[in-house]
């Protein structure tokens, strides 16, 4: 009842305001596939090096030295 209420009084407002706002294609817009994709192996570089730099510290220096290095560096950090 409220519907017919408000075209009968203003049928243009009502029209617009049934309108979407915009389309889909226009709210979920995809990054362009080189860029992601650069971004996505960029992080998966710096992660596997930082991974390798882990384990070789491990290997290097053995658990107990590895640690205490790392615990010294969240230390110096705070």
């Amino acid at each position: 009842m409220a519907i017919a209420l408000a075209a009968c009084r203003n049928p243009a407002y009502l029209n617009r305001m049934v309108q979407p706002i915009s389309t889909r294609s226009e709210l979920v817009t995809a990054p362009q596939g080189r860029v992601a994709s650069a971004i996505l192996w960029g992080a998966a570089g710096i992660g596997g090096l930082a991974l390798l730099a882990a384990a070789a510290l491990w290997f290097h220096y053995g658990t107990a030295v590895f640690f205490e290095m790392i615990t010294a560096g969240i230390a110096a950090c705070f």
